[in-house]
């Protein structure tokens, strides 16, 4: 009977972490440009939007496993590969506009002089 109960709210919780992963992904590949896919020389933003509600609509309406780690494994994949090469090419993230790490909003830090 325990054992039953935790499997169950294990489930629930693995269930849980797919779901927002994915419509965590679906939503920055929806904000992304269409030209950023181009120029990082990835698939379409329609494909990716495509795979990804798919894979959001999985998680909410079926409850496979099999399923659902298909699903995990595209989400995985527009966050290790293509999410890096659309922030690369859009200019976001670290060091995009090419300062170092002691610039400040305003410009370089001097340290006072």
């Amino acid at each position: 009977m325990l054992r039953a109960g935790f499997d169950f709210g294990l489930w629930l919780v693995l269930d849980l972490v797919f779901l927002v992963s994915s419509v965590t992904a679906l939503i920055m590949a929806a904000m992304a440009r269409e030209d950023a896919y181009r120029a990082a020389d990835k698939q379409k933003k329609s494909f990716w939007l495509i795979i990804l509600g798919i894979t959001v609509a999985l998680n909410l309406f079926v409850s496979v496993l099999f399923l659902s780690i298909a699903g995990l494994i595209a989400t995985i994949v527009f966050f290790v590969d293509v999410r890096p090469a659309l922030k690369q090419v859009s200019g976001g993230g670290r060091g995009g506009r090419g300062g170092s790490s002691s610039d400040g909003p305003y410009g370089p830090y001097n340290g006072g002089r």
